[in-house]
């Protein structure tokens, strides 16, 4: 037979804390409180910020991987490239390309007046794009010396444009040959095409007489050599028009800065949450300070009938644990609710942080335990005369 076991056993341990608990009442929710808030905040940020960063991830994404877009910008004011667009079909590693020109004018139809964008372009923007006609046709080569244009998805609803609709424009009258689908926004572009007119480039001579192309809109062969082609499109470009400054856009350039912004995103909002949290902690401990003042008669009388110093710690130290898994516990459904009702308000999905449910309850459960332990060892270096004699 091996030595009899002295002190309580843990499911004594276990019961009188939670006996304990009870009795402290009201202080016991305020503190259980103060680390479900703290961790919902760890919970509810980190989940938060996920999404934030899913939600633009999904934006950028959208634009295709082998899309590039080259800005033309002219090194002076007022200068005119000294050469014509080159042939960029032919560039090595680009498979379609299409310059694009804007202007801002003012359209009419039925008697109400609208402030237009206006895009001219070639034919191969709406294979560059992926455009489709929603109802009539998309613009044709055959189109260049005419009067025909296609309207973006919103800027036909707004305008209530049918195929067919003439809109006068700058003294001249265009007619309306196709209404595209709608596109979605796509931040690689300096147009919503969903809300743009488009028009052959010649046909664009009819409003400004000096329009030029200050994009270029192209695709890459392959995904796998998007810098090559990037490279060769900005040579070919800087080699035909000797008086522009040639900036070429890819969207993993755009994606790997956001990549880097959600995550600075996500540890502010962590450490938001961190702060929040030890504020819970520190209401724990104070909570399991003043248990420990009002109780040290009961500590005397259990050290006196033979309770161990290590018995009385346990018994505090349970009580803190309790409030720090049942805070926690409360705080991870709060903060899963509170992020689901924040996505759902701004129109996103929620995108789950998978380190935010063990962060928020592992973090919230430590600092419990961490801020009852002074509390607890205090309580268990008190001596019995002195405790009975002070409570």
């Amino acid at each position: 037979m091996g030595p009899e076991h002295y002190g309580p056993s843990w499911a004594q341990r276990i019961g009188e804390s939670l006996i304990s608990l009870r009795l402290l009442g009201r202080r016991a929710w305020l503190a259980l409180l103060g680390i479900a808030v703290g961790c919902a905040s760890v919970v509810a940020l980190l989940n938060v910020g996920q999404s934030a960063a899913s939600h633009a991830r999904q934006m950028f994404q959208g634009m295709g991987s082998e899309l590039m877009v080259a800005n033309l910008t002219p090194v002076e004011a007022g200068a005119r490239s000294a050469r014509a667009m080159p042939a960029l079909d032919a560039v090595p590693h680009i498979r379609l390309a299409a310059p694009l020109a804007m202007t801002v004018t003012d359209a009419r139809l039925r008697g109400q007046g609208a402030a237009v964008m206006v895009a001219a372009s070639t034919p191969a923007l709406a294979q560059v794009l992926g455009l489709e006609a929603a109802h009539g046709r998309l613009l044709s080569a055959h189109d260049n010396a005419s009067t025909y244009v296609v309207l973006g998805a919103e800027l036909a609803t707004r305008l209530d444009a049918q195929v067919g609709d003439r809109l006068p424009m700058g003294g001249y009258v265009f007619e309306v040959v196709g209404l595209l689908l709608p596109r979605g926004y796509n931040p690689l572009l300096p147009v919503a095409v969903d809300d743009a007119l488009l028009m052959p480039l010649p046909g664009l001579r009819r409003l400004v007489s000096q329009a030029q192309p200050s994009v270029v809109i192209a695709l890459a062969r392959d995904a796998a050599q998007v810098q090559e082609a990037a490279a060769a499109l900005e040579d070919a470009l800087r080699a035909a028009l000797v008086s522009m400054q040639v900036e070429v856009l890819l969207p993993r350039q755009l994606l790997d800065g956001m990549a880097q912004q959600s995550q600075l995103f996500i540890g502010l909002l962590a450490g938001l949450g961190a702060i929040a949290l030890l504020v819970g902690g520190v209401g724990v401990m104070n909570v399991m300070l003043m248990n420990v003042a009002e109780r040290r008669r009961e500590i005397g009388v259990r050290m006196a009938l033979g309770a161990r110093p290590v018995d009385i710690a346990w018994l505090f130290l349970l009580e803190a644990i309790w409030l720090a898994v049942l805070g926690a516990v409360l705080g991870a459904l709060i903060g899963m609710l509170a992020a689901w009702a924040f996505a759902h308000g701004a129109g996103w999905r929620l995108e789950s942080d998978p380190q935010a449910l063990p962060l928020g309850v592992g973090s919230a459960v430590a600092i419990g335990v961490f801020f009852g332990l002074q509390p607890a060892l205090a309580a268990a270096r008190l001596q019995p005369v002195v405790a009975l004699r002070d409570g």
